[in-house]
């Protein structure tokens, strides 16, 4: 497994992408409410990323992705195409973006309510935020990849939920996809095997939370992405650098 170590100039790069992640992800928080249509959250979140200097909306044609944004609405959990579907009170709204400039990729995501959330939703919303920021914090040199995916899988687990099969974090750099991918659960019996994390790798963490199922399962768009329990799932994700023996959220305003 190659994985790619960054040179400081160059993570300075992806800082500014990521930035400019952050700043979108901002703005769409702010803005976004009850009554607009997916398709227009999505043109609001690609509007703003046009106005920055030298951007461009990364998802847009990613693999044959529609739109800029993806903008999963309750049940989906990952990778909603934007739709005239009307935000109601009570829904609770992923958005995943990426942006690229100068060759260089950020990728962040967050989940949001619309209006007032059942205290349920509230709490499915914080797992997948709190599991972040707890895998983002235990981050170091030495730490192996499936180590760090066995701690964020235990963390979801006390939580009483699950995590979502199938889709997983990953590397981030000159692509928007690297080495490695980093799962929310173990894939093995023993987590003290494979790569260990290294000054100057760069990757994107992002819990992708189910409520009793793990399995996954794509709706017939071909992109959205479900549990197969049927029920609401949640996703945050930031980018993060490994300076000075520790984790950097690059993806933050």
């Amino acid at each position: 497994m190659a994985i790619s170590i960054k040179k400081p100039s160059e993570i300075d790069k992806l800082r500014v992408s990521n930035q400019y992640v952050a700043r979108t992800l901002h703005h769409l928080r702010s803005y976004v409410r009850e009554g607009m249509t997916l398709a227009e959250v999505n043109k609001m979140g690609e509007e703003f990323i046009d106005s920055l200097d030298g951007a461009r909306a990364a998802f847009k044609g990613l693999y044959g992705f529609p739109a800029g944004v993806c903008t999963s609405l309750n049940e989906v959990i990952i990778h909603g195409i934007p739709n005239e579907t009307k935000l109601k009170d009570g829904d609770i709204l992923g958005l995943d973006i990426g942006v690229e400039k100068d060759g260089w990729y950020g990728d962040a995501a967050i989940t949001m309510p619309i209006g007032n959330i059942s205290k349920e939703d509230e709490e499915l919303i914080a797992c997948s935020h709190d599991t972040l920021m707890f895998a983002i914090d235990i981050i170091k040199p030495g730490l192996r990849f499936k180590e760090l995916s066995y701690e964020i899988e235990k963390f979801i687990q006390e939580r009483g939920y699950v995590p979502l099969h199938g889709f997983c974090g990953h590397g981030i750099g000159r692509k928007p996809h690297e080495e490695p991918e980093i799962p929310n659960y173990l894939e093995v019996p023993n987590p003290k095997q494979g790569p260990k994390i290294k000054e100057g790798m760069v990757f994107c963490l992002e819990p992708m939370i189910c409520q009793k199922l793990p399995t996954a399962k794509i709706l017939e768009d071909k992109w959205s992405v479900v549990s197969e329990d049927g029920l609401r799932g949640s996703h945050y994700e930031h980018t993060v650098a490994v300076i000075g023996g520790k984790a950097e959220i690059l993806s933050k305003v």
